[in-house]
């Protein structure tokens, strides 16, 4: 089997998502996700990391990352280079379960558990009360809101005012007024805060029991977040801003992180969150996916969280779950009393309609040029000579399965 092409796919109405299919020769399409600036992440897969993969045995998923990180590592990795490697790991995992007949969790050591309980992102300033209680009944029992967020302009996070800390708390004491204890209650600060103000808001929402302070800070110096979780007794919690294994080491080895929530088509896709998830259970960490953005994360995240045991929960929007998802996937997520259940197909176990690259207001790129890593060049030159790639062959033992002679471009936008 080879990867014959890759295309993505964007939407107008969903200006922030791009989905990525990779295409083989086998007929298995694998599917992908990512989100925020669309059009950079789209020239990346294109331009940097399609010509590393086209052509290519897509089974060997590990291989592929390495080479598609060492290329963006190249100059500093970060940003577009690891969402679009993200979405395309995604992609290469959905080929290799479908080829087996398998989910992906069974690649990855196979199931612990067959569901995970969810928490639902969104909490009103007005309304809290209400929508806890509509969540409980339908068993869902942890919510995230971010109170504090639009309180962090005015002073650009430095300063917050005894009346505002105190207004940030009324949704949250409304919460705990209206069903005690039922519904446990996270606080995300979107990394706004100076560390002093950051110490005032955790130890003031104490009395409340939050599950977890999530970003009050940005991630920026694990040392500063390490006197931030000394001086509260809540779970200090790192989130979607880090990238790789090496970035959430920092803050997992000093101990400031007492809970992970990476984001699986922002850190480096299924491949890269599994080591994530290894490494967090290392230090006896939870972790705890994180997703605001697309269905095809969702079902990738429940691919590890069925599979690592220490997996505490998932986190998704109910008005995404119950709108759009459907309009662009099938099937959708089975989320149901409170638990996010085993995808059931093989590979990640959903696939993008095929409507929606149909659409009027659908973007449709596709390449099928297989090439080389752009580090091995300089200008229109090889920069190793024959005799140099043929001794580094040699060095290897094999180089692995090469790409087909070079087609003309096929390379187009709808």
């Amino acid at each position: 089997m080879r990867i014959r092409s890759i295309e993505t796919i964007r939407l107008a109405e969903h200006r922030h998502v791009i989905w990525v299919q990779v295409h083989t020769d086998a007929g298995i399409t694998g599917l992908g996700e990512t989100f925020y600036a669309p059009s950079v992440v789209q020239a990346a897969i294109h331009d940097h990391f399609g010509p590393l993969l086209i052509g290519r045995d897509p089974f060997e998923v590990e291989r592929h990352w390495e080479a598609m990180f060492r290329l963006s590592d190249h100059a500093g990795y970060g940003g577009a280079e690891m969402r679009a490697i993200s979405a395309l790991d995604m992609a290469l995992w959905d080929i290799k379960g479908q080829a087996a007949g398998l989910p992906v969790y069974e690649f990855l050591g196979g199931a612990v558990r067959r569901r995970i309980r969810v928490y639902a992102t969104g909490m009103p300033f007005e309304g809290a009360a209400d929508l806890a209680r509509s969540l409980l009944d339908e068993g869902i029992t942890a919510m995230k809101g971010g109170p504090t967020i639009p309180l962090a302009q005015a002073s650009d996070g430095q300063h917050l005012s005894p009346e505002d800390l105190d207004r940030a708390l009324t949704p949250i004491r409304e919460i705990r007024d209206a069903v005690g204890m039922r519904m446990q209650i996270a606080n995300d600060g979107h990394g706004k805060w100076a560390l002093p103000v950051a110490i005032r808001i955790a130890q003031a929402m104490e009395p409340y029991e939050p599950m977890w302070q999530e970003d009050l800070m940005p991630l920026l110096n694990p040392e500063a977040l390490r006197r931030l979780q000394e001086s509260t007794r809540t779970p200090v919690c790192i989130s979607e801003r880090l990238l790789s294994r090496w970035q959430h080491r920092l803050f997992i080895e000093n101990g400031s992180a007492r809970i992970v929530m990476p984001d699986l088509i922002w850190t480096g896709g299924i491949s890269e969150t599994h080591k994530v998830a290894i490494l967090a259970s290392a230090h006896q960490v939870p972790f705890a996916p994180h997703d605001a953005t697309g269905p095809v994360n969702i079902f990738a995240c429940a691919q590890i969280c069925m599979s690592a045991p220490n997996a505490m929960l998932q986190e998704f929007v109910p008005a995404f779950h119950k709108g759009w998802y459907g309009d662009v996937v099938d099937p959708n997520l089975d989320i149901r009393g409170g638990y996010l259940h085993a995808p059931q197909r093989p590979g990640i176990g959903t696939r993008l309609r095929p409507e929606v690259r149909d659409r009027p207001d659908a973007t449709v790129v596709f390449s099928d040029e297989p090439g080389e890593s752009a580090i091995d060049h300089w200008g229109t030159t090889a920069a190793r000579s024959a005799a140099m790639q043929a001794e580094v062959d040699r060095l290897r033992g094999e180089r692995g399965p090469q790409p087909p002679a070079t087609p003309a471009s096929q390379a187009g936008t709808r």
